[in-house]
């Protein structure tokens, strides 16, 4: 691996070799078909299995690329892009803003299928707990 993370902001830098599959990844986005809605970057849409960017380990999906070789990736179109990629040579100077990890507090859909709370654990939780409100409702 070679490169570097500069503080918290979860700006790295990747250096990537070609290999006979390319870089090993693909991109989407650009200012003609933003993936992000008011977002006009590129983004890595798949890491190819055994490709440099997986070998390399750091690289990930939802990752937004913010430079190669330098040139900023702001305000161009996909196909433009996918040229600089194409044309950036044997080895790969990438500038990327990682996604951030999700953590337990965020959204139920983000948590792994085995942290998930079964149905039968909620509903042991909710009907009893509506029961005892329905009873003193009607106590009154």
């Amino acid at each position: 691996m070679n490169g570097s993370v500069h503080g918290a902001s979860g700006i790295v830098d990747i250096r990537l070799k070609r290999g006979p599959a390319g870089l090993g990844f693909n991109i989407v986005g650009g200012l003609d078909q933003q993936y992000v809605l008011n977002d006009s970057g590129i983004y890595v849409a798949k890491i190819k299995e055994n490709g440099a960017a997986a070998q390399d380990g750091r690289l990930q999906e939802g990752d937004k690329i913010l430079e190669i070789n330098g040139y900023r990736l702001e305000n161009l179109p996909h196909s433009a892009a996918v040229d600089l990629f194409r044309t950036a040579g044997e080895e790969v100077h990438l500038r990327v803003l990682q996604r951030p990890l999700l953590n337990q507090n965020g959204p139920e859909n983000s948590r792994p299928d085995s942290e998930s709370p079964s149905l039968g654990v909620l509903a042991a939780i909710l009907v009893p707990t509506i029961l005892l409100a329905a009873f003193w409702y009607f106590k009154r």
